[in-house]
Protein backbone atom coordinates (compact mmCIF):
# COMPACT_ATOMS: atom_id res chain seq x y z
CA UNK A 1 0.00 0.00 0.00
CA UNK A 2 2.77 2.59 0.81
CA UNK A 3 4.05 1.89 -2.91
CA UNK A 4 0.42 2.97 -4.01
CA UNK A 5 1.08 6.25 -1.71
CA UNK A 6 4.42 6.70 -2.66
CA UNK A 7 3.71 6.51 -6.76
CA UNK A 8 0.94 8.65 -6.36
CA UNK A 9 3.13 11.50 -4.85
CA UNK A 10 5.34 10.83 -7.67
CA UNK A 11 2.54 11.44 -10.25
CA UNK A 12 1.60 14.73 -8.40
CA UNK A 13 4.84 15.64 -8.43
CA UNK A 14 5.03 15.28 -12.36
CA UNK A 15 1.76 16.72 -12.72
CA UNK A 16 3.19 20.00 -10.66
CA UNK A 17 5.97 20.33 -12.62
CA UNK A 18 3.81 20.16 -15.93
CA UNK A 19 1.58 22.50 -14.40
CA UNK A 20 4.57 24.88 -13.97
CA UNK A 21 6.01 24.85 -17.35
CA UNK A 22 2.40 25.31 -18.61
CA UNK A 23 2.78 28.86 -16.59
CA UNK A 24 6.00 29.79 -17.39
CA UNK A 25 5.35 28.96 -21.31
CA UNK A 26 2.19 31.10 -21.10
CA UNK A 27 4.13 34.22 -19.01
CA UNK A 28 6.85 33.70 -21.82
CA UNK A 29 4.15 34.02 -24.80
CA UNK A 30 2.27 37.06 -23.43
CA UNK A 31 5.88 38.92 -22.70
CA UNK A 32 6.33 38.28 -26.01
CA UNK A 33 2.99 39.53 -27.19
CA UNK A 34 3.64 42.70 -25.28
CA UNK A 35 7.02 43.39 -26.79
CA UNK A 36 5.75 42.65 -30.29
CA UNK A 37 3.14 44.89 -30.06
CA UNK A 38 5.23 47.72 -28.48
CA UNK A 39 7.35 47.13 -31.24
CA UNK A 40 4.44 47.75 -34.03
CA UNK A 41 2.95 50.21 -32.64
CA UNK A 42 6.11 52.87 -31.89
CA UNK A 43 7.02 51.26 -35.61
CA UNK A 44 3.84 52.88 -36.96
CA UNK A 45 4.62 56.54 -35.63
CA UNK A 46 5.77 59.00 -38.01
CA UNK A 47 9.80 60.04 -37.11
CA UNK A 48 8.15 63.42 -35.61
CA UNK A 49 5.44 62.22 -33.51
CA UNK A 50 8.81 59.61 -31.86
CA UNK A 51 10.70 62.84 -31.63
CA UNK A 52 7.58 64.62 -29.68
CA UNK A 53 7.65 61.29 -27.33
CA UNK A 54 11.91 61.70 -26.90
CA UNK A 55 12.25 58.34 -28.58
CA UNK A 56 14.79 57.84 -31.62
CA UNK A 57 14.28 55.01 -34.04
CA UNK A 58 17.14 53.20 -32.86
CA UNK A 59 15.34 52.89 -29.34
CA UNK A 60 12.27 51.12 -30.24
CA UNK A 61 13.61 47.72 -29.59
CA UNK A 62 15.34 48.76 -26.16
CA UNK A 63 11.69 50.61 -25.02
CA UNK A 64 9.66 47.30 -26.41
CA UNK A 65 12.32 44.92 -24.68
CA UNK A 66 12.28 47.59 -21.01
CA UNK A 67 8.19 47.42 -21.69
CA UNK A 68 7.81 43.56 -22.10
CA UNK A 69 10.77 42.38 -19.58
CA UNK A 70 11.79 45.03 -17.25
CA UNK A 71 15.00 46.76 -17.04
Amino acid sequence: MSYANTLRATNLNLALRFTDTVKAVRAALQRRRVFNQTVRELSQLSSRDLADLGIHRSMITRIALESAYGK
